[in-house]
This record gives C-alpha cells, structure tokens and sequence, in this order.
C-alpha cells in the first residue's frame, strides 16, 4: 500500500478533505519564504482539526534549531521534514523520526545521501530547481533513482493524472503532494488545496495500488 501525503496545508477545510479522503500524513510548512508557510497560531488551529492516526508532518528549510524547538513546544508534530542543506546531526537532534529531502538532478549521488543520512526514517525525493525549496509543481526524471536502503517518498509535480505511472514507475513507500491538488487551472492558488483534486488523487493510489497488488 502505498502511503499519501497531502502537504502544504493552510485551511481546517482543506484538512478535513484530505482526512475524509483517507491521506496518511498531512504536512504544514514552517519556512516563512514559502507561499504556503503557517503561523505557529494558524498551525494551532489546523493541527487542532487532524484526526487520530493521521501523521502531522512539519517541513523546515535551514530553521534555526530554536525555531524547530519552538514549533514543538506548541504543535504535535509526529515527523519533522527537512528540505534544506541540514546535517544529519541537526536533523536528528530533535529526539522525532525526521524525512531528508533531496533535491534529484543529473549528479547526485542518491546511495550517498541515503548513507549519509541512515537515520532518516526515508528520503523524500523532489525536484531540483534552482532557487527553490520544494512546491516546484515539476517532475524529474524518475530513472535517476536506484533502489534505497531507506523508504522513498516520492515528490515533486504529482498530480492526479501522472501519480499512477510514478508509482508504478518508481514504486515509492509513499507519494507527497502540494501544487497538483490546488485549487485554480493553469494558474494553481498556492496554498488553498481543491477537494475534488485531493479525491481524485487518492482515488488514483488506490486504483493502481490495486492493480499492482
């Protein structure tokens, strides 16, 4: 089975959709530059609004370790997700189970980073783009990953329609996805996620789930 997060979450009903759907694991962003970043007080209100046996995830870009101490102190965060050039040892530092983020291009050597950081729970693998730090709404090239001693979370310009030939693809513990289930066309609105968008890509793990099984 593969797992789903739903990230970059800014509304209580955008939460409710994504638990009603059946997503394992909601993330809220504490990186100020992001379009979709929380207050520690809007953050408050929407962890309030998860369910039982959902995974919050809190996503952190080069934070201070006070910051993250601070987020703690104030939200239940059942994973910490780092997408910046963090070393293992700040990562794991927090005393929670923590994802590393690795930006895929040509070049990177992807065995290194799973040793360098083995006391990752997994890697979430996005996409690289120059200047930006995840919500790229871009996919990369998937061949680029080899098999992992640690579990991979795939990311990175997943959307409905494309989320079945990754996974088939790829096969990944579990999918992360922002911008592909935003509200708007071909200008997405950061931020405010689309119900239908978020159903229709569950629906899509499940289907080709099944289908794999």
């Amino acid at each position: 089975m593969t797992r789903i997060k739903i990230c970059g979450l800014t509304r209580v009903q955008d939460i409710q959709a994504a638990a009603n759907c059946g997503a394992d694991a909601l993330g809220l962003v504490f990186y100020d530059k992001s379009p979709r970043y929380v207050s520690l007080q809007q953050a408050v209100q929407l962890a309030q609004a998860i369910p039982p046996f959902i995974a919050v995830v809190g996503l952190f870009v080069n934070a201070e370790a006070a910051w993250v101490r601070a987020v703690l102190q104030q939200i239940p965060l059942s994973l910490l997700q780092f997408h910046g050039e963090e070393a293992p040892e700040f990562c794991a530092q927090f005393g929670k189970p923590y994802l590393k983020a690795i930006r895929v291009q040509a070049g990177v050597d992807l065995l290194q980073c799973a040793a360098r950081f083995h006391t990752a729970q997994g890697l979430l693998l996005d996409t690289y783009v120059d200047g930006m730090q995840g919500g790229t709404g871009k996919t990369f090239d998937w061949t680029l990953i080899p098999s992992l001693p640690l579990p991979v979370i795939l990311s990175g310009g997943l959307q409905p329609d494309n989320v079945a030939a990754a996974i088939k693809q790829v096969r990944p513990y579990a999918v992360d996805v922002s911008s592909g289930v935003e509200s708007g066309g071909v200008k997405i609105t950061k931020g405010i996620k689309d119900a239908g968008k978020i159903a229709a890509f569950i629906n899509e793990v499940k289907r080709i789930d099944v289908q794999l099984s």
